[in-house]
């Protein structure tokens, strides 16, 4: 029997996959409408509304299907409860680069990072680059802009 592969999340990205899940179960009755009201005005062969809310009832399925897998296979985890001297899921690392600028990162599931925001997936090659290390450690990594070296100077559990 296959077991079911965990997906790491934290809890504020758990709520805002449930929020968004929750948003596309109440759209579901507003398609139904959109169907039955394109249906009454006759020939479905040439009727674009027909067609094109049947189309967003597909996609709308299909983003819930997807949205409920996370859901269930979801393992919350609050990095205030984790400690230590190595990067783990939920840590948030000061890494210095090249110029010995410090940037700051925490490490999140695929589906929370926003490079952007200062979170990265777990799965990134940043990400993988940085599980299992110290600080003090130092690092390289291939990126699509060239490789890059950072020195680990800061784990933090917040």
């Amino acid at each position: 029997m296959a077991s079911v592969e965990k997906l790491p999340m934290l809890a504020d990205g758990y709520e805002r996959l449930t929020a968004e899940l929750k948003a596309l179960r109440e759209e579901r009755p507003k398609i139904v409408e959109a169907i039955e009201e394109a249906r009454a005005h006759g020939d479905l062969s040439e009727n674009a509304e027909y067609h094109a809310a049947k189309e967003r009832q597909g996609q709308v399925e299909a983003m819930i299907g997807d949205l409920e897998d996370r859901v269930s296979r979801a393992q919350i985890v609050d990095p205030t409860t984790l400690s230590g001297d190595r990067i783990v899921f939920g840590a948030t690392v000061t890494l210095l680069d090249d110029d010995e600028k410090p940037v700051r990162y925490q490490i999140v599931g695929p589906y929370e990072a926003d490079a952007k925001a200062g979170r990265i997936s777990y799965n990134s090659p940043l990400g993988k680059a940085l599980i299992g290390r110290r600080a003090e450690d130092e690092i390289e990594v291939t990126v699509p802009s060239g490789d890059r070296f950072y020195v680990v100077e800061k784990i933090e559990f917040i």
